[in-house]
């Protein structure tokens, strides 16, 4: 092994309390998106500790940051992505105290370790994953636009690479109508709820008509006060996926125009509010194969193939403008799903434990190859380039 990644991982070990530390700390002090100020805290203040500058506020977003080391000037550019939202009203059942810690142990590590070595290395504070997306306006004020290569961690109930993701839109239809007596007088009422209903069965008949990448899921967030009113106001939201973003698009307007019809069969007006919307996950395998080979090398458990089955991440926003790869890092039973209590106390455990330090010298070990090596580091952008040309899932 050479001496340097050797040294790199000796200062994770050294740093270990450090690293853990910071992991328990987010865990029993969870903050929901754009709230995470402890969270955000403590992260700068480590960082700038240990030799990082820090920028704080970054993008207008008030738990968002930017921390930047250059050992020497003229090499790579890597950034390390790293999220501490939780969720509300179960705490941290996706695991962002582990990212947190994990990344910020990874950079501790280069910054030690790296020495006249040319590279720059930038650590993102990136909020609010779960909710509206921290990613996606650090995306347009152009943070991440200088990078060479941009890489994130997760926890996992497996060891492996997000070799894909789904694009995503949120949308909100409010519908609403005329109150009345229920028994009363119910032709004289519009019934909004009937409208969200419609909206629902409507749905359920489009999805035999689409591709079978297409998820639509969906909750009824507003039915109506009491059940001898008809209902003056309804809401529903929905959230609609599909493997591009091309696809997707066309997927959003027919989901639209089924709404439509429902107030147009009800007689109720529609209002509808778009939420986020995040695109796939530009793959560049190269970089996958690199991430995963340094989690072999620090002895990573549970080692598979990508995941065929998966979600939607703000990460994809950042992988259209960088080559960009997520390490999942085994620390729960295989098969358990994330957003779950048992993933919430895993993420104390020896085995939450074992996963952050695993990440830290995995992510630290990439970054280090990414420096010393140009010719993978090219062949990388190489491929995210055709990628992006080609615009593949």
């Amino acid at each position: 092994m050479n001496q340097m990644k050797a040294n790199i991982y000796t200062t994770v070990e050294q740093n270990r309390d450090l690293i853990i530390g910071i992991n328990d700390f987010i865990h029993d002090n969870p903050e929901l998106g754009h709230q995470e100020f402890k969270a955000a805290e403590l992260l700068t203040r480590t960082l700038a500790e240990h030799g990082f500058q820090v920028e704080k506020e970054v993008a207008g977003l008030p738990t968002a940051f930017k921390a930047t080391y250059t050992s020497k000037p003229g090499g790579p550019v890597i950034g390390l992505l790293c999220e501490y939202d939780a969720l509300e009203g179960l705490g941290h059942g996706c695991g962002h105290n582990l990212q947190a810690s994990s990344i910020t142990g990874a950079a501790i590590a280069l910054r030690n370790n790296l020495g006249d070595l040319p590279a720059t290395i930038i650590v993102f504070g990136t909020p609010a994953e779960e909710t509206t997306s921290g990613k996606v306006p650090m995306a347009e004020a152009g943070l991440f636009d200088g990078l060479d290569a941009a890489l994130m961690m997760h926890g996992g109930d497996r060891t492996t690479v997000d070799g894909k993701s789904l694009a995503i839109n949120s949308v909100d239809f409010v519908f609403t109508g005329k109150a009345a007596h229920a028994a009363v007088s119910p032709e004289q009422g519009i019934s909004a709820l009937d409208a969200v209903l419609l909206t629902f069965n409507g749905i359920e008949y489009l999805r035999e008509h689409v591709r079978s990448d297409v998820k639509i899921h969906g909750t009824i967030t507003d039915g109506g006060t009491a059940p001898n009113i008809v209902p003056e106001r309804a809401a529903a939201k929905f959230l609609i996926r599909a493997a591009d973003r091309e696809y997707l698009n066309t997927v959003v307007e027919r989901v639209f125009n089924v709404a439509r019809g429902a107030a147009l069969a009800t007689g109720a007006k529609l209002t509808i509010h778009e939420g986020k919307a995040l695109d796939n996950k530009l793959n560049v395998q190269r970089l996958n194969d690199l991430l995963l080979e340094n989690a072999r090398q620090v002895g990573a458990r549970e080692i598979t193939p990508p995941r065929q089955s998966t979600g939607s991440t703000d990460f994809s926003t950042v992988t259209h403008r960088v080559p960009g790869a997520c390490l999942r890092v085994s620390f729960v039973p295989f098969g358990v799903s994330n957003h779950t209590r048992e993933w919430v106390e895993a993420g104390k455990s020896a085995d939450g434990h074992a996963a952050v330090i695993t990440a830290a010298k995995a992510i630290a070990g990439t970054v280090y190859d990414l420096i010393t090596m140009p010719d993978v580091l090219q062949e990388i952008q190489e491929e995210f380039k055709a990628a992006k040309s080609n615009k593949l899932p």
